[in-house]
């Protein structure tokens, strides 16, 4: 968290792949140095949410909406239609750089940076930034989408070709004619959060119309014993860096633990393929989004073991993240030692993962902590719904937690207190364990074991 604010505000530009360390030795840094839209700047802003620093982030945003009119140049040129997409690899005004095309001319660039936009939204309930700012980016990633879009076989529609990171590395086989998982996701979140913010809006026309195309996509292509795939006949059975066949379930939360018994199997049995494959071909980043993907399944054990040898074998004696492992003992194939900066970021939000979880609606308090952690505690974590949460837990049980409404509404918590046996300073409704309380702006909650 330290070099998250090291590497923000005060005008600075957005986190690159070195962000304010870049030491280039007269010569490029490694990758260019660049803006890496394929992962690397997204999960870095991953810490700024339930942290409660999204004045770190909103550099990122800031910069997207600037280059915004050089995006839309670059949509019409490259992929002959209105909307907006972003280069996957970008120079700091916003031009492409070039790369392996799959990924630097990606499809779905502008929807996963769209994520950021509505998390903002989420965390801050800004209702001026949703107006402003959220939900005109994400409509024009519909536009895009919508047009871009052509009609399969069966009356569905599909990218012209799709990829996902970073399979089959730069060569002709990393592009595929049917939709991959990854660019799936994110069409189909890009449309699902289209609808829902246009009706938050009072725009029911236009949310009728995301949602009838939402419904025109096909659905995720699930094997019964691996879970996620990559694309339809290429299941997920080979080591691989990049988890973005499965950004349906995280980031992204279409697929969900809190959805039933159905994506339940998913999830397991797509985290089950990953242990049982291996960690061959991973680089420090995919520990820290395996601690974050265990974290969201409530695996507090595997979210601990993942994050410990993040931080133990792919990072240096003075923290920074180097892709390849140091330890000497196997845990991947890659030893070199490129520093790059996401897999600090997302070491960082998995550990917020595993203490605090409000993507559903509904705040769960220390979700994915191993058993052996008895006593824990945080201070001032934020929610969506843009509440602020203190927590403590003695000896196995939660004792307190403080919350601050920012903006008032809805206060959904899953009842951390056994047998009910707490004292709560509101007024409250309890139901399937889900504890209700209706919030005014600024009004501060207290409840006690």
């Amino acid at each position: 968290m330290y070099k998250l604010g090291s590497a923000t505000g005060n005008g600075a530009p957005p986190i690159s792949l070195q962000a304010v360390w870049t030491a280039d030795n007269g010569k490029l840094p490694p990758w260019k140095g660049d803006f890496h839209n394929d992962l690397n700047t997204q999960l870095s802003y991953w810490p700024s949410y339930s942290s409660n620093h999204l004045v770190q982030e909103s550099g990122f945003i800031s910069w997207l909406e600037k280059n915004k009119p050089e995006f839309e140049k670059y949509t019409r040129q490259y992929f002959g239609v209105s909307g907006l997409n972003v280069p996957g690899v970008a120079t700091l005004t916003g031009q492409p750089m070039g790369g392996w095309i799959q990924y630097s001319f990606g499809p779905t660039v502008s929807a996963w940076l769209a994520h950021h936009f509505y998390l903002h939204w989420r965390y801050s309930m800004d209702r001026e930034f949703l107006e402003k700012e959220a939900y005109p980016w994400i409509k024009e990633v519909a536009q895009y989408l919508e047009e871009l879009s052509v009609t399969d076989s069966k009356g569905l529609r599909k990218l012209p070709l799709s990829s996902s990171p970073e399979i089959y590395n730069n060569s002709r086989e990393a592009w595929f004619t049917e939709m991959t998982n990854f660019d799936l996701g994110l069409v189909r979140w890009t449309f699902d959060k289209a609808a829902e913010l246009a009706a938050e809006m009072g725009k029911a026309e236009e949310s009728q119309h995301w949602k009838t195309i939402l419904s025109q996509w096909p659905v995720f292509d699930i094997d019964p014993e691996s879970g996620f795939t990559y694309v339809r006949g290429k299941p997920y059975n080979e080591s691989h860096r990049h988890f973005s066949h499965l950004i349906a379930f995280h980031p992204l939360g279409l697929v969900d633990m809190s959805h039933g018994e159905a994506d339940q199997k998913i999830i397991s049995s797509t985290i089950a393929t990953l242990d049982r494959i291996g960690p061959d071909w991973w680089c420090g980043y995919s520990y820290s989004w395996l601690g974050n993907i265990k974290a969201r399944a409530f695996d507090g054990k595997g979210a601990a073991e993942a994050l410990k040898i993040f931080s133990e074998d792919f990072c240096l004696r003075n923290s920074f993240h180097v892709n390849g492992d140091q330890s000497g003992t196997g845990k991947s194939k890659f030893t070199y030692r490129p520093f790059t900066l996401e897999g600090n970021f997302a070491f960082a939000s998995g550990i917020q993962e595993m203490l605090i979880q409000s993507h559903t609606g509904v705040v769960r308090i220390f979700p994915a902590i191993p058993d052996e952690w008895k006593d824990a505690a945080f201070t001032t974590l934020r929610t969506e719904g843009a509440f602020l949460v203190s927590a403590n837990m003695e000896k196995g049980e939660i004792t307190l937690i403080d919350i601050l409404s920012e903006k008032g509404g809805e206060l959904k918590i899953l009842n951390p207190f056994r047998n009910n046996d707490f004292n709560c300073s509101a007024p409250y409704t309890l139901n399937d364990n889900i504890l209700a309380v209706h919030t005014q702006p600024g009004q501060k909650i207290r409840m006690k074991k």
